[in-house]
């Protein structure tokens, strides 16, 4: 991205990267259109496979896991094993990573009038055991969308750079050296999951959340009552 750094418009559809407005237009001082901040996830990968002891933990799910057929841990869904039949070469390598993202507006004023919306975007690793997974220390921040309103359906323009990351990890991977087993190896990436609520569910998938066609799964051939 750095070689957008000096751009004064969209590269894909030319938009101005500044708001333009009459009243300023004899300030000096712009303003962008749009303000995102990004936590390069990549290298919070890589760093977290060179500690020892939490690289021998991202391994837990395929090593140190009971199997006794209960649902205890997110390696015991369906989805999981989907990913296994599908793309056995990415799960013949327990090291490699899958990820949910949890998507959600907050206050961060503690003001329900407040004119300003916050989304953060946190990056939660699956590979780690069930009581290390959700803790603080393991929920990255990857995205933190701020602006006086809702991102509503223009929330892919603020997750395009996480998802060009996400589609290098899975596609190619990255080196990372792996400080439990001392050797280099090539990390891969899948997106398993989101978690929201269904109004940013909506903004996610770009579905119609109310009104006639309300339910995304059942779309046009939803059945109304009354």
């Amino acid at each position: 991205m750095n070689e957008l750094n000096d751009a004064s418009s969209c590269p894909t559809c030319g938009t101005s990267r500044w708001k333009v407005s009459k009243a300023r237009a004899r300030n000096t001082k712009r303003i962008p259109t749009k303000v995102l901040w990004y936590f390069l996830p990549i290298p919070r990968f890589k760093r977290m496979f060179q500690s020892p002891k939490i690289a021998k933990d991202l391994k837990w799910h395929a090593k140190d896991r009971e199997n006794n057929g209960k649902l205890r841990h997110p390696m015991d869904s369906p989805t999981w094993q989907l990913v296994n039949q599908m793309w056995p070469e990415f799960a013949s390598d327990c090291r490699n990573v899958r990820l949910a993202i949890s998507v959600d507006g907050i206050n961060p004023h503690s003001s329900m009038t407040s004119r300003h919306s916050c989304w953060p975007i946190v990056t939660i690793t699956y590979n780690l055991p069930s009581w290390l997974c959700m803790k603080r220390k393991f929920m990255m921040l990857s995205l933190l969308i701020s602006r006086p309103q809702q991102p509503n359906k223009d929330i892919d323009v603020y997750l395009a750079p996480l998802v060009d990351d996400l589609k290098a990890l899975w596609e190619v991977g990255v080196k990372a050296y792996d400080a439990h087993q001392r050797e280099f190896f090539t990390l891969k990436v899948i997106l398993l999951w989101t978690i929201n609520d269904f109004p940013a569910y909506g903004n996610l998938s770009g579905c119609t959340i109310k009104g006639y066609h309300a339910c995304p799964i059942c779309g046009e051939e939803q059945i109304h009552i009354g």
